[in-house]
């Protein structure tokens, strides 16, 4: 352990001033930062706009400086901090951040932001919360949880240590990001937009390309059955991947086996929820099965792929392109009579085999990628540890 001292980051940090907006004159233009314009992944600010003062919400209120940080009172869970850049210096901040100005005798302002990110501040704030469905904390808890403080001199360098790590992960994800918009590329390259269909592609019915079908109804009572085994539910299903950290059982029979039993290469879509969203199966579980909320598709041979219908499916959801074929009297859902009547346009196999090679070349690269930003995180993460500790 360090021996450094805990010292409360009130007593380290001096307030925002505050305005009034709607004291102003009404067609007057402000830059404002909500709760929403904080990438919480990123910890940047991403989406501060601009707000005539007659339009100004009750909460904009704090005009905030380069280089404060921002810690998000609500839901601390999740970390929605930030610290303001040169070009939003004289901006108002909603009156849901608590605004820390570091005293430049008193404490460096990256270091103070390498610590309101840290797993130490989060689960401090987490337990200080309030309110089961809204939890939050005030600007008063805020300021009076403590801080490690070393000397200055030693709070830039650990500042400069984990800003240096951190920049390392940011360029590894920035770089996942690029690979995402270069499968978009090539499928806009060789078959361009769905929607408006180009190139003039002959359309078939979905159906007469694939078989396709709904899975096993959910009955809470076959749930305790003699033969349960995993399947795939509508929040399993990603765009283009599966969350595997929840796989529920159910009891498959001999005659459901042989029925509802995925197969490497199936397309698995999404009825409901957000209709259409689809992911392609590759064996993630040596024996898996799907509910009725997912239509599992298999394309007939040498007519379409996979991968050519999981991207088709992205483009026309993102695009608009599913708005005739979803029911929507009360949720929306993609109906398995919908799905096979979708007329969709079908390049030639050849050209999707073609697509497929490439999207299997990119997915090679992110996953190299994502082992690599695994183990930036890992490292991030015991930096973190020994930084506030004393121990870098």
């Amino acid at each position: 352990m360090s021996g450094w001292k805990a010292v409360a980051i009130g007593d380290l940090v001096s307030s925002a001033k505050t305005w009034n907006p709607m004291r102003s004159a009404m067609d007057d233009v402000f830059s404002y930062i909500d709760l929403s314009a904080v990438d919480q992944d990123a910890k940047t600010i991403v989406g501060a706009r601009e707000i005539v003062c007659g339009d100004a919400p009750s909460r904009a209120r704090q005009l905030v400086e380069k280089g404060d940080v921002l810690v998000s009172t609500v839901r601390p869970n999740l970390n929605g901090v930030a610290r303001v850049p040169e070009e939003l210096d004289g901006a108002t901040a909603s009156t849901g951040f608590c605004v820390l100005r570091p005293r430049n005798h008193s404490i460096d302002g990256a270091y103070l932001f390498q610590w309101v990110k840290s797993p130490m501040f989060i689960s401090d704030m987490v337990r200080k919360a309030t309110g089961a469905s809204y939890p939050a904390v005030s600007d008063r808890i805020v300021a009076e949880s403590r801080i490690p403080l070393p000397v200055l001199p030693e709070q830039r360098r650990i500042a400069e240590i984990l800003d240096k790590a951190e920049d390392l992960r940011t360029k590894r994800r920035v770089a996942l990001g690029q690979l995402d918009t270069l499968n978009q590329s090539i499928f806009l390259e060789l078959f361009g937009d769905p929607v408006a269909n180009p190139k003039g592609w002959a359309k078939r019915a979905f159906g007469e390309i694939c078989e396709s079908r709904l899975g096993k109804m959910l009955d809470q009572k076959q749930q305790t059955g003699k033969h349960l085994h995993p399947y795939l539910r509508n929040a399993n299903v990603q765009w283009f991947h599966f969350d595997l950290s929840e796989v529920y059982e159910m009891d498959f029979d001999s005659t459901a086996r042989d029925e509802f039993r995925l197969r490497d290469g199936d397309l698995l879509i999404c009825e409901g929820g957000e209709p259409g969203r689809a992911a392609i199966w590759r064996s993630q579980l040596p024996e898996c099965y799907y509910q009725k909320a997912l239509h599992r598709a298999r394309p007939r041979e040498g007519q379409a792929n996979s991968e050519y219908l999981a991207w088709l499916l992205w483009f026309l959801s993102n695009r608009g392109g599913l708005g005739d074929h979803v029911t929507a009297a009360t949720i929306a859902h993609l109906t398995g009579e919908k799905l096979k009547a979708m007329r969709i346009p079908l390049p030639p196999f050849p050209l999707q085999q073609e697509f497929a090679r490439r999207v299997v070349a990119v997915d090679k690269l992110k996953t190299a990628h994502l082992a690599a930003l695994a183990e930036l995180d890992a490292l991030f993460a015991s930096l973190q540890h020994r930084a506030f500790r004393g121990e870098l």
